[in-house]
């Protein structure tokens, strides 16, 4: 890393919190060494936890509120009553240019009504979308929206396509990430109005994406494509079917180990390569949810993770600003509205 990044941290945020956001931090720094961090939160509670972290306080300026926003409120709700919370203030720090991104495990609708109000949302972007890395069989992919627009049409569609392959670039390395649209079937004619436009969009020759097509529901473990686009509906019951089919399957798998003394010799044998899988598909690995198509980076924490998933989503914010995100999402916007407003070859 070169210059050293800020990253503004909601400390009320989360059912562990403040104390998972202090450990998660700690965590980080050990990973970004150089990152200074804004803590927002009530200093009666973080004082004497962050007495016991010194390294960590010599990173980190505390900034005192006492209220919060709870898991219940209600977006609208927040965003009028909670312009002090430890969640607003540390979104305000991105806006007001003190801190590079914003990184919270607080209430979700608050955090992104927060952050679409303060932040706005970016040039040529109609509506940000809610991304999230998942585990594949080649390796990880990049999927959006997971549940901030329930109905989408053709253009938010192109438009969480573009934000994707993006983020895909930036945070996973890839140099040509291949996007796919989650449908119903591969075959051109099947799905909606909303899919087909879209895929018609990026299929034509100006589209500077590289897409693969259509793509169904279990493409997505398979890695067939590098980002997984679809709507908020199906992508969040999509990622919460897969949520929950990892834990069905690691509880029946501890449960088969336990069933016999055969089966408990089986599992000692069988250890090391039960951990491998076990770290392979760990849920912690890909925590951080960002906030895409706004002015600025903000990434949502799940509100059950420990410290180590919360160190993850602290490193998705700082890659998205050591990589250059938004700058890169800006010229790519850029290059995709003037290739679509440029005058098309008549046909022979």
């Amino acid at each position: 890393m070169g210059a050293a990044t800020t990253i503004a941290l909601d400390a009320m945020g989360g059912q562990r919190a403040p104390a998972m956001v202090l450990r998660g931090a700690q965590i980080a720094l050990k990973r970004f060494p150089q990152t200074q961090f804004l803590l927002f939160g009530d200093q009666k509670v973080v004082r004497p936890l962050l007495s016991k972290r010194p390294r960590l306080g010599d990173a980190l300026t505390l900034c005192h509120t006492d209220e919060v926003v709870l898991d219940d409120d209600k977006p609208s709700q927040a965003l009028r009553n909670g312009r002090h919370s430890s969640m607003r203030l540390a979104i305000d720090a991105v806006a007001e240019g003190r801190a590079d991104g914003v990184v919270s495990a607080g209430n979700t609708g608050a955090l992104m009504a927060m952050a679409k109000f303060v932040l706005k949302t970016a040039p040529g972007i109609d509506r940000p979308a809610i991304a999230s890395l998942f585990p594949t069989r080649r390796g990880e992919s990049v999927m959006l929206d997971l549940g901030a627009n329930v109905a989408c049409d053709s253009e938010n569609l192109v438009q969480f396509a573009l934000m994707g392959e993006v983020f895909a670039r930036t945070v996973l390395g890839l140099v040509e990430p291949t996007v796919g649209l989650l449908n119903v079937g591969s075959e051109d004619l099947k799905g909606n109005d909303a899919v087909r436009g879209a895929s018609a969009r990026l299929r034509g020759a100006l589209s500077p994406i590289r897409f693969h097509g259509f793509i169904e529901g279990d493409d997505i473990a398979a890695g067939t494509v590098d980002v997984v686009v679809t709507d908020g509906f199906s992508g969040n019951v999509a990622i919460k079917t897969a949520e929950g089919t990892a834990k069905l399957f690691s509880e029946a798998l501890r449960e088969a180990f336990r069933h016999s003394l055969p089966a408990r010799l089986g599992y000692l044998l069988a250890r090391g390569a039960l951990k491998k899988l076990a770290l392979r598909l760990d849920p912690r690995r890909y925590n951080g949810a960002v906030f895409l198509g706004l002015g600025g980076i903000a990434v949502k924490s799940h509100g059950s993770a420990d410290a180590f998933g919360f160190a993850n989503a602290i490193g998705v914010a700082i890659d998205m600003k050591v990589n250059g995100f938004l700058e890169k999402m800006r010229v790519e916007l850029a290059r995709l509205y003037e290739a679509q407003a440029a005058p098309q070859p008549e046909a022979v």
